[in-house]
């Protein structure tokens, strides 16, 4: 059931590690070190959908593609 003005929530583990396509002990470390957003409830760890998606937005690294001016520059991809 999905409350209004309240955004979805993943499990810590299997959800977000699926997600990320990662192992489960990845997400426990980000929230262990404190590099991402989360909502603690009780023993329960939750991360909001909203805060996983810029985590990954902000962790994404643009393409880069070498100059054609004979030179070894690169610049970014657009």
């Amino acid at each position: 059931m999905q409350v209004e003005g309240v955004p979805e929530l993943f499990e810590g583990g299997a959800q977000v590690s699926g997600r990320l396509g990662t192992s489960e002990r990845f997400p426990r470390r980000l929230i262990a070190e404190h590099r991402i957003a989360f909502v603690k409830i009780g023993t329960h760890v939750r991360i909001a959908e909203s805060v996983l998606n810029a985590y990954i937005e902000a962790s994404t690294v643009p393409a880069i593609r070498p100059v054609r001016s004979g030179g070894r520059r690169f610049e970014r991809a657009a």
